[in-house]
């Protein structure tokens, strides 16, 4: 006979309750009509346009309570990295007078951008003002960071180093970069000196989607097979690919 009050039983039932809770605050947040910034430095510009255009996502690649869970993770690991910062010596601000995130958006607020913190002084050894931006990542991603650093390792997050840089008028000194391992909580930093070139290649592919988007041409694929691992990964392959 099948035991019901079994822990694993248990655990299928309240993690399948907290999942359809997460999803049900998901669909009350307000959805986003913008271009975001931290999500520029992807490596396909369709990609790109299809979620700057809100297209639906293909059949079962919505995000589910797992991932709802990560994302939410990282939040929580952001607040704590503020706090150890602060403890530390580090005058952090994460919100401006306003009480609002610093951020930007341009052009019409068609681009947009939120940064996780400014430091305006603090221990010697760094310069100030400079961006902060923290991330929390699994071990192997961790890992793979701490050895290529990260430009290489993470592009994405390079780029978005970068443009938050320059629209913030934080690229005289180098950025703190911060990640924390979720494994094991070792602490990534490394000081990320502005790239110009780089923030001007992204500022240029946004206003080649914002642009692309509104005449309503689709933007080429940057992968020439729908077996490629980073097609595979997209939300949106069975919709590229079908238009092949």
């Amino acid at each position: 006979m099948m035991d019901f009050n079994s822990s694993s039983s248990i655990s299928g039932q309240l993690t399948a309750l907290i999942d359809a809770g997460m999803q049900r605050a998901r669909t009350k947040e307000e959805v986003r009509h913008y271009l975001g910034a931290s999500r520029l430095g992807v490596s396909c510009e369709r990609a790109l346009q299809y979620e700057y255009a809100q297209a639906a996502v293909d059949y079962g690649r919505e995000l589910q309570g797992r991932m709802l869970r990560i994302f939410q993770r990282g939040h929580v690991i952001e607040d704590c990295m503020a706090g150890w910062l602060r403890g530390a010596g580090f005058d952090l601000r994460t919100r401006n007078q306003q009480g609002e995130q610093f951020g930007f958006a341009v052009p019409d607020g068609r681009l947009q951008g939120h940064a996780d913190g400014v430091i305006v002084g603090g221990p010697e050894g760094f310069n100030y003002p400079c961006l902060w931006e923290n991330k929390c990542l699994g071990g192997k991603s961790w890992r793979d960071l701490e050895k290529n650093r990260l430009a290489v390792s993470k592009p994405v997050y390079a780029a978005q180093v970068a443009l938050y840089q320059a629209y913030l008028d934080l690229h005289e000194h180098p950025a703190i970069f911060t990640a924390v391992n979720a494994d094991t909580m070792d602490i990534y930093t490394e000081l990320v000196p502005f790239d110009g070139a780089l923030a001007q290649r992204m500022s240029d592919r946004a206003a080649r989607v914002i642009a692309a988007t509104a005449a309503g041409e689709q933007l080429n694929r940057s992968f020439n097979e729908p077996t490629h691992f980073e097609c595979r990964m997209c939300d949106w392959q069975n919709r590229c690919w079908s238009k092949a």
